[in-house]
């Protein structure tokens, strides 16, 4: 349907509306007039205000009330000019009031409506937009992933001689160029991940993990980023010294990247020369990974915010990040049924997860 035709549709309808109010009108009018003054009939013209108010402009609707109102009390008087009486007249006032306030309430109801629709309006607005805006950021991130493979490459052949003898001072060139290039293919990933859980939610590949076993391995890839910000990283197993086993049921996969994400994290707000701390806490109920750093810890109003897409604190600590690490790891850990948190400790902060306990027994 066309505009043209909505409008042509819309001025029909406002005139059918206001012919069938002057017929309703009419008709009270002659039951009014035709009938002694003692019997009240000003109630029905309740019926045409309310049409007017629900399809006519406001002055229009205002209009159609006080004619209502005068007519109604003009006929105390009007066609038989004979001795009033006081009941007559209250019973008419009695009725212009109850058509005063259906007339206002009718009004106000209306204006009522006319804001809803238009917060209505406005929020689906606002959801398209972000709907478009959350299209365009993962279609941008997943064109951004293929650019930055083929750099990543380029600058390996180069590191490797491909394109000839590479010099010293080269080399920490290409080793500097590398690093940004792959903490930029690590954020595209990160947030091209957040948007795809938002939008498809998180497919987990669930199988018995030693959440013991993932620190470990994620340890060591976190070795080379550590020992550039001369960070000493110690596995805690708790009261004993000896390897302990952590099995949960999960995705590995998600669970390196929770790891990695709150350990990176505590790496980047930590001072150089200080000392971060992966704890393994089991239990009967959960199992608790906590990381543990020496930074300068986090503001209390803003530890309900940490895990939140894209916040990123007005703390003082060392670094501060894309503010989707966080948010990513909350997301995977949450679909696992697990619980998330953060705290302050004495001389820094802990980042800590726990997930449910799985009674799982290794074959020998």
């Amino acid at each position: 349907m066309s505009p043209f035709k909505l409008v042509v549709g819309s001025k029909d309808w406002h005139l059918h509306a206001f012919w069938l109010i002057v017929v309703l009108f009419a008709i009270v009018l002659f039951l009014e007039y035709s009938t002694p003054p003692a019997y009240v009939f000003g109630y029905l013209y309740i019926g045409p205000v309310l049409i007017a108010t629900a399809h006519l402009s406001r002055r229009t609707a205002f209009t159609f009330t006080a004619i209502a109102c005068i007519l109604t009390m003009l006929n105390v008087w009007l066609p038989d000019v004979s001795t009033v009486e006081a009941s007559t007249i209250s019973n008419r006032s009695i009725a212009t009031i109850a058509l005063i306030v259906t007339g206002v309430l009718s009004d106000r109801n209306r204006l009522y409506q006319q804001t809803v629709l238009q917060q209505q309006n406005k929020l689906n607005s606002q959801e398209h937009l972000a709907r478009l805006r959350e299209e365009f950021a993962s279609t941008l991130t997943h064109d951004l992933k293929t650019p930055l493979l083929g750099a990543i490459e380029t600058l390996k052949a180069f590191q490797q001689g491909s394109f000839g003898e590479v010099r010293p001072e080269q080399k920490t060139v290409l080793a500097t160029m590398m690093r940004s290039h792959k903490t930029t293919l690590q954020l595209v990933e990160t947030l091209l991940n957040v948007y795809r859980n938002d939008n498809e939610g998180i497919k987990l590949d669930l199988v018995p993990v030693d959440l013991v076993k993932l620190a470990e391995e994620v340890t060591t890839t976190m070795t080379s980023l550590a020992a550039s910000r001369r960070i000493h990283i110690s596995l805690n197993y708790g009261t004993s010294d000896f390897r302990k086993f952590l099995w949960i049921k999960g995705d590995p996969l998600q669970l390196q990247r929770v790891i990695a994400n709150l350990l990176t994290n505590a790496i980047n707000h930590s001072p150089r020369g200080g000392k971060v701390e992966i704890a393994l806490e089991p239990g009967s109920t959960y199992q608790t990974v906590k990381v543990i750093d020496t930074g300068a810890g986090v503001k209390p109003g803003e530890i309900p915010h940490l895990f939140e897409r894209f916040y990123q604190g007005q703390s003082d600590r060392q670094a501060k990040g894309s503010g989707l690490g966080l948010y990513l790891s909350r997301q995977i850990v949450e679909a696992h049924h697990g619980t998330i948190w953060a705290e302050n400790a004495q001389g820094g902060a802990v980042f800590a997860f726990r997930l449910p306990t799985f009674p799982y027994h290794p074959p020998a």
